[in-house]
């Protein structure tokens, strides 16, 4: 996590297996490849709060080998649920808790063979949607899929999320990134604007 400013506000920008939770007028910024981040706020309460996970959950590659084994903040259910959690203890309600989610995109364009050859990013778009749905959550906006990276910031003065597709130079940084992740948590090494 690193803190710096942004047109006279704080900005938080998060990494893969983080999540941050507000009261303050704060924005919350993160930059996805096939990563999602779930923006969650409480209108009544004025909290907001965001994570970036990396992969939905412990999936196996193949049928006898582990996808990922790291911390849980790196996966979705995990990741939802330490958000949620951490938004309740600063006050937010769960029954007034709206959601905007962002990223899933194909920029690793790796595909599990055990999902069916969906890619990472598909896979995330699918847990997302499904936990909201279950979790009685309204899926306000999103902006999920496709072979792009993004560039997020959650403004907790109004609750909206800027979304900026990002260019070559940011997603080669994006694709590092993940690769790190997933290289550092698997058996075999991985391949390779808008208003909400």
């Amino acid at each position: 996590m690193q803190i710096g400013q942004y047109q006279g506000l704080t900005r938080i920008i998060i990494d893969p297996g983080e999540s941050y939770v507000t009261q303050k007028d704060e924005i919350i910024s993160t930059l996805l490849g096939s990563c999602v981040a779930a923006c969650l706020y409480d209108p009544v309460n004025q909290v907001i709060g965001m994570n970036h996970f990396l992969l939905a959950q412990q999936h196996s590659a193949h049928h006898t080998s582990t996808l990922l084994a790291s911390e849980s903040g790196r996966y979705g259910i995990h990741a939802m649920e330490l958000l949620i959690n951490q938004m309740l203890k600063q006050g937010a309600q769960r029954l007034n808790l709206k959601a905007k989610v962002f990223g899933g995109g194909d920029v690793l364009k790796l595909s599990n063979k055990f999902r069916g050859g969906l890619s990472i990013g598909a896979i995330n778009c699918e847990f997302i949607k499904t936990f909201l749905k279950t979790e009685h959550i309204p899926l306000v906006a999103s902006d999920l899929g496709g072979l792009i990276g993004r560039n997020i910031f959650f403004l907790a003065s109004d609750f909206s999320v800027y979304v900026k597709s990002i260019e070559n130079i940011e997603e080669q940084v994006v694709i590092k990134l993940e690769q790190r992740f997933l290289n550092k948590n698997t058996q075999q090494p991985a391949s390779q604007a808008d208003f909400w």
